[in-house]
């Protein structure tokens, strides 16, 4: 048996371990078919540290591979199914994957992307042209417990100043470790989130996501089984959370927002008592929706601070954010926290610096295939991601801005030089400015500022026209919501945009996005 699966498939065979739209797969059926997909995958020659890519919506058959990746050694890359044809095919490039595991419902972007990949396989989960039947794959493993388990570990893609995406490693946590480790990460997790023994998870979310992954695919490997869904929906969330008994859910502001919305009558007919812990991150949260949320469930609602690259650093329970409004709350015991000024020097209490960590274990940040860029996020043994914020006088952590430039619409990180550089081959656009402003569902919309060439007049045709451009580039998130036409940027003489000086005035009554 496949050794993190092993325990509840004895102690618990015939329960529900995987619960989606099309059906359930038990705790016995999970660890049999990672036993064969475990082989299967070494049969077509994969060794440990070999990457492999998933490039679908939330399914079994999903988790089954990423399972079957953790047990023998494969880093697995967690495919935003958003992304074009030619962003999928420089992440397959770049991570040096194999194999491409995607569905059907994206089939025409998976087939442009893997032709000329050089892949050991194509597999999809129902029909995808040139691509082997997932489940022809999984009959070629044998049955039994795979040999020399080591850890496999998912690499997210998150980008950057370049605006084309990096994977994202840990030093310690990574493929070839210990087995164990994984069991011991996936406990961790659960003391650190509340998650009861017995517990049981709810997907809503792509489990691309950092975060999702985490407390979806992290926490299977505790013991707790996941339901899942592709996508959102208010009220079948709340429907999912009686019938399956939900203990823990990842949820981001703008699916609060929607949850809200719903009349006080549906709120009110769906049993949500079993809820222990409703996680909420990855994106700035109107205090008000935040009340609203505490009001209605109760002491249950919990946030964190963390990132693709930082993991989770701190923690506030309700009641906590009750007494501060706007904290993130104190970091973890294992996490220590600095604020720091330009200089280096520590920031004293309400005044905002830059945030940077280190982890007790030894555990460190990596940029896949990038040293340099490694090397920009660290400074006398610190990382940080860039995010500035302040400790209050008791040392609660509150976040001034993000990242400073990184967009976050509705749970998503959206990076502006990506759209920069689409928009800079419009023969119209002279300068172009990418930031985001405040949106009461998202949290954050793109809007571009855009600064003409002469001989070109703003309108609002030209206007959709540039937000049609990157629309036919980029995935449809990343596409300006609006534009405003300027009549010149603020750059300095060496050419560095004043980017904070054009988002402020958006800002201005919306609380502390510097």
């Amino acid at each position: 048996m496949a050794e993190l699966l092993r325990p509840h498939a004895q102690a618990r065979p015939d329960e529900a371990a995987l619960t989606d739209e099309h059906g359930v797969t038990t705790w016995r059926a999970l660890d049999e078919r990672v036993d064969r997909l475990a082989g299967a995958l070494r049969g077509l020659g994969l060794r440990t540290g070999d990457s492999i890519a998933i490039h679908s919506g939330n399914r079994r058959e999903y988790f089954e591979v990423m399972a079957a990746a953790t047990h023998i050694g494969l880093r697995y890359v967690l495919v935003n199914w958003h992304w074009t044809a030619d962003e999928l095919a420089y992440v397959l490039a770049d991570s040096g994957a194999k194999v491409l595991f995607s569905e059907d419902r994206f089939a025409g972007v998976a087939e442009a992307a893997a032709s000329g990949a050089g892949l050991v396989a194509r597999v999809g989960f129902g029909e995808v042209p040139g691509f082997r039947p997932y489940e022809d794959l999984l009959a070629t493993g044998p049955d039994g417990e795979p040999a020399d388990q080591v850890l496999g570990w998912p690499m997210m893609y998150t980008s950057g100043t370049t605006g084309r995406p990096k994977g994202v490693q840990r030093k310690i946590v990574r493929t070839g470790a210990p087995i164990e480790t994984m069991a011991l990460t996936a406990a961790g997790s659960c003391e650190v989130l509340r998650i009861p023994e017995g517990g049981r998870s709810l997907l809503v979310g792509p489990a691309y996501h950092s975060a999702q992954w985490l407390f979806s695919c992290g926490l299977l490997c505790a013991g707790r089984p996941v339901v899942m869904r592709r996508a959102f929906d208010p009220e079948e969330t709340l429907r999912l959370i009686e019938r399956h008994r939900i203990t823990n859910v990842h949820l981001v502001p703008t699916q609060f927002v929607r949850m809200l919305r719903l009349d006080e009558a549906t709120r009110a007919a769906y049993d949500l008592s079993s809820l222990a812990a409703v996680w909420h991150g990855a994106a700035p949260c109107s205090p008000e929706v935040k009340r609203r949320m505490i009001d209605w469930l109760g002491p249950v609602v919990y946030e964190y601070y963390g990132s693709t690259e930082a993991s989770v650093n701190t923690v506030v329970t309700a009641e906590e954010w009750l007494r501060r409004p706007g904290t993130v709350g104190r970091p973890l015991p294992t996490v220590e926290a600095h604020v720091l000024r330009p200089d280096g020097t520590p920031s004293g209490p309400g005044e905002p610096g830059q945030l940077w960590f280190r982890y007790a274990s030894g555990d460190d940040v990596e940029y896949w295939g990038d040293p340099e860029k490694t090397a920009s996020i660290h400074r006398n043994g610190l990382f940080t991601t860039g995010d500035i914020g302040y400790f209050d006088d008791d040392g609660y952590l509150f976040l001034a801005d993000r990242a400073i430039d990184m967009i976050i619409s509705g749970g998503v990180n959206i990076y502006p030089a990506e759209i920069e550089g689409v928009l800079i081959t419009h023969p119209a656009v002279r300068d172009v400015a990418v930031f985001g402003v405040p949106d009461e569902e998202y949290g954050e919309q793109v809007k571009a500022a855009v600064e003409l060439e002469q001989g070109h007049t703003a309108s609002p045709a030209l206007a959709e026209e540039l937000i049609a451009l990157c629309r036919a580039s980029l995935a449809g998130y990343k596409a300006p919501r609006s534009v405003d036409f300027v009549t010149a940027l603020p750059r300095t003489p060496t050419g560095k945009l004043y980017k904070r000086l054009i988002r402020e005035p958006y800002w201005a009554d919306h609380g502390k996005r510097i």
